[in-house]
């Protein structure tokens, strides 16, 4: 896939240049860089839900499957504390994937969620008055860009990666780790159509057209 990043904090030079860092930015780079096209419509066509209208279930399970094949662990709980462990009606205080300092969230959900998105990797990172059950030192949000929503028929209500650098600002004082936001781009072939929610293929000379789609 094609994606922009944000760096915070100073994370994207520190992912680049400290140790601790180094490899696990690179496996999700990896992962991220060999999500091709073709992988993409195979999964949504592969989806056999008639309730099925966008990109978003085939990012998270390639992103899923590729992530945890490289010993990152998903769902991770943030607290050791019952009351705030994971269960089927309680999934706030989990982070999507940990791997030994970094924390990871892929968020494709309703845009008030942005704001806590950005703070559970400080949550994991920073001390707790309740006992952890996982200590990282940075952050990761993977996020679509406002041209995936539109190409991959996101829901409209979606937070996108140009939100949450608009939340970067004010919340600079309460996010207080490294972090890099990263914004997923459209596909280079295919649009998800808006009507019968089937693959459609882009014309090259329909490139440009498509993009001033509001």
């Amino acid at each position: 896939m094609i994606y922009n990043t944000h760096s915070f904090r100073y994370g994207l030079d520190l992912f680049q240049t400290n140790p601790q860092f180094t490899e696990l930015w690179n496996e999700i780079q990896s992962v991220l860089d060999n999500i091709t096209d073709q992988d993409l419509i195979n999964y949504y066509n592969a989806n056999s839900r008639t309730s099925k209208k966008s990109l978003s279930e085939a990012i998270n399970t390639l992103i899923d499957e590729r992530l945890v094949a490289l010993q990152w662990t998903r769902q991770s709980p943030i607290f050791n504390n019952s009351e705030y462990r994971p269960t089927s009606r309680n999934r706030w205080w989990t982070l999507d994937f940990t791997k030994e300092s970094l924390a990871v969230e892929v968020a494709f959900n309703h845009g008030e969620a942005v704001a806590w998105n950005l703070i559970k990797p400080v949550l994991s990172s920073e001390l707790n008055h309740v006992e952890k059950a996982i200590q990282t030192h940075a952050g990761v949000i993977i996020t679509a860009k406002d041209s995936l929503k539109r190409a991959g028929n996101f829901d409209s209500s979606i937070g996108t990666y140009e939100k949450f650098l608009q939340y970067l600002a004010p919340f600079r004082n309460i996010l207080s780790v490294p972090m890099v936001i990263i914004g997923l781009d459209a596909p280079e072939t295919f649009i998800i159509d808006r009507t019968t929610k089937e693959v459609s293929y882009i014309e090259p000379q329909l490139e440009t057209q498509y993009n001033l789609f509001d």
